[in-house]
């Protein structure tokens, strides 16, 4: 019988439903296959949590740094002016930016000025970064010119200045209102320089979705902001985007060859690589963790399956006796354990899956259950919790589940096969 039987036959599916089905009573195991399953559901549901969370911050972060930020920023060396001061500043931005505008995989190169400066609305002030840059420029900027949230109309772009919602809230200012720029650095006196002030009405609100940006950044037309700054005829930087913002490095030296000698390339990478690194360490590490509690659940099969095989003694001598090979009874009881772990990866990967979809209605609860404030976008840099679920993510999870509780099922259930069937049955 047992060179005719086929691995995996029915009666053995039969056999080992039988005994997982058992009550103690019975001589089964009930509570610890309870506990094993629900063991492997809760750490396959925090492993594929965890993963959906984490894609989702780093997706989220790259987004608001790609839709807000070039990918490129052309500099120009230093240099020596005659006063002794520092310049970098492009003379002929235009042509510098027509040129980059050429290079394969360009999509949009667009002159900047740059300065920091004090914002002031009635007894409100705020440090802000105003960016000076063309109208049609700024059309382009997704989280600017499209964001999720925003106020007033961008076509007015050329009458006054848009903020980010944080600055408007920090001077406590909506569409309409004027607000005044302070500069150290302004009018040029027979007496030396004298403060300059501005005041500009708001004619666009922004919310880019990264706090330090709304926060601090302001945008105004490029021609009022070289006269503010008073960098007349030239731009700070040449702020390029390309069509694949993952390969930037690879357009490096030809961007840097298009802008002509004495110039530097700032990519996107360089900015945030840092964050960037820390955000794949992390990662790693919190895998390894989580495979740990995988693993440490799985143990409890291991458990299960022992108690199992213990109280089962006199079932596998009598199997034995009738015929059963060891490796019928391997069988039998490797698939008691693998159906717990494979039960218990299934409803994990569907709990996970439905926390990372139903995610922002989860957070919202939890939000209101601690009373708010569980979330600091100043601390974390964007507003929410967010959750990308990647097929990647819930394979990885799938394949480490199983095959950690398909190997630990193995060493209970060899035993099981290779116990003798007369000392199993020499005291029944």
């Amino acid at each position: 019988m047992s060179g005719r039987t086929a691995p995996f036959a029915r009666f053995e599916w039969m056999i080992a439903w039988r005994y997982i089905r058992a009550k103690r009573a019975e001589g089964g195991v009930s509570t610890m296959t309870w506990i094993s399953l629900i063991g492997i559901t809760l750490a396959v549901f925090a492993l594929i949590a965890t993963l959906a969370v984490r894609s989702g911050f780093r997706a989220e972060f790259v987004d608001t740094i790609l839709g807000a930020n070039a990918h490129v920023t052309i500099y120009q060396q230093a240099r020596l002016t005659e006063t002794g001061q520092t310049d970098r500043s492009i003379a002929e931005y235009e042509a510098m930016a027509e040129r980059l505008a050429a290079v394969p995989g360009v999509t949009r190169a667009a002159p900047l000025i740059r300065g920091q400066v004090m914002a002031n609305y009635q007894s409100f002030n705020s440090g802000i970064e105003v960016y000076g840059i063309a109208e049609g420029d700024l059309l382009t900027i997704p989280r600017i010119a499209a964001p999720e949230v925003s106020m007033g109309q961008i076509d007015r772009f050329t009458e006054g200045i848009a903020v980010g919602s944080g600055v408007a809230r920090e001077l406590g200012v909506t569409v309409g209102d004027r607000i005044r720029l302070i500069s150290p650095n302004g009018v040029r006196t027979a007496f030396g320089t004298s403060p300059r002030v501005n005041a500009y009405e708001v004619v666009y609100i922004f919310t880019a979705g990264r706090f330090d940006i709304d926060r601090t950044r302001a945008y105004l037309p490029i021609a009022e902001a070289q006269n503010y700054f008073n960098r007349d005829g030239t731009a700070d930087e040449i702020e390029v985007m390309v069509t694949d913002p993952d390969t930037v490095e690879d357009l490096a030296s030809a961007l840097l060859a298009a802008a002509g000698p004495a110039t530097l390339a700032w990519t996107w990478r360089d900015a945030s690589g840092g964050f960037l690194r820390a955000l794949e360490v992390e990662d790693n590490i919190m895998f390894i963790i989580l495979s740990i509690l995988v693993l440490i659940a799985s143990m409890n099969i291991i458990s299960g399956l022992i108690m199992l095989v213990k109280n089962k003694g006199r079932d596998i001598g009598i199997l034995r006796t009738m015929g059963l090979s060891e490796g019928s009874i391997l069988r039998v009881f490797f698939l008691c354990g693998a159906s717990i772990g494979t039960l218990g990866t299934l409803f994990g990967v569907i709990l996970g899956c439905l926390f990372a979809l139903y995610i922002e209605p989860i957070f919202s609860f939890v939000n209101w259950a601690m009373g708010g404030g569980i979330w600091d976008p100043s601390i974390r840099g964007i507003y929410a919790l967010p959750a990308k679920l990647e097929l990647a993510d819930v394979l990885s999870a799938v394949v480490l589940s199983l095959s950690l509780s398909w190997i630990v099922t193995l060493f209970p259930a060899r035993r099981a096969a290779r116990m003798n069937p007369v000392e199993a049955l020499r005291y029944e």
